[in-house]
């Protein structure tokens, strides 16, 4: 206390000259509308830029949130445009759950290989979420893969970007089909092979899902196509198409659960037996 008593008594010249400067500034500012107005817009501008450097951290911090409020509305979107038939276009009447032929399921990749010959994803979600083999995986711009494996609380994900991977697939707003393959060469780009030599393409078009499996629904967007040549051996066309999707950032995705694939497979396997 004595120690605050001598730097107050040795700087009382030094106090008092900034106490009586802080009054004649207090004074002068009441009295003058000028200097008030300009201390005034002063502290405003100070006061806002105080408070949108605190809110523009609150918008940072609530980011994660925020994703995941998106990521649960476009799974509900998803979901309605999956089941979306021509015949609804002009009505409002929402189908019953259990009638609805395709249903999302939403999940985040915890482990993504992109650089090896046969690559996979991890999702953390499996059978206790309804993830089982064959369903096809999804994001916000196109087609990743086919779910491989399950267990509890898990499910390896067969990448677009593997030598196994083979997906039906067509040029958009036509009928030309053909399959998706990968030459493990690079990782923007897939080859879209088998289609006729019929078929009239173009540098630039969209190649999307066939719909002719049970794992896509139609029109799910794969990529563009940037070159393509003839095959002499098969006078079939080979294409290579720039994925939409860049595979080495991969964050949640959409599990696409097709409830009637079961009934389609059995009767389509009654014509091979």
């Amino acid at each position: 206390m004595q120690q605050i008593i001598n730097i107050i008594i040795k700087n009382s010249y030094k106090l008092l000259f900034l106490l009586l400067l802080g009054i004649s500034i207090y004074f002068t500012i009441q009295n003058n509308s000028y200097h008030k107005s300009r201390t005034i817009s002063s502290a405003n501008f100070f006061s806002g830029y105080v408070y949108e450097r605190i809110e523009n951290a609150n918008k940072y911090f609530n980011l994660v949130e925020e994703n995941y409020n998106l990521f649960e509305e476009n799974s509900q979107l998803k979901k309605i445009l999956f089941n979306k038939k021509d015949t609804l276009l002009s009505t409002s009447i929402e189908l019953p759950l259990e009638m609805l032929q395709y249903k999302i399921i939403k999940a985040r990749v915890t482990k993504n290989s992109f650089n090896v010959y046969d690559n996979y994803l991890t999702l953390d979600a499996g059978k206790k979420e309804g993830i089982n083999e064959d369903m096809g995986v999804i994001n916000s711009k196109g087609v990743v893969g086919i779910v491989d494996k399950t267990s509890t609380n898990y499910a390896t994900i067969l990448s677009i970007l593997n030598s196994k991977s083979k997906l039906n697939a067509k040029i958009k707003n036509s009928n030309y089909y053909g399959t998706i393959t990968w030459d493990a060469k690079n990782a923007g780009y897939v080859q879209f092979v088998d289609v006729p030599r019929l078929a009239s393409l173009k540098r630039g078009d969209t190649i999307v899902t066939g719909g002719q499996s049970v794992i896509f629904p139609e029109n799910i967007p794969i990529g563009r196509i940037d070159k393509a040549y003839v095959d002499k051996n098969t006078n079939y066309y080979t294409i290579k198409v720039r994925l939409f999707n860049d595979m080495t950032n991969i964050g949640f995705v959409y599990v696409i659960d097709n409830t009637k694939k079961t009934e389609l497979i059995e009767l389509q396997k009654s014509y091979n037996e």
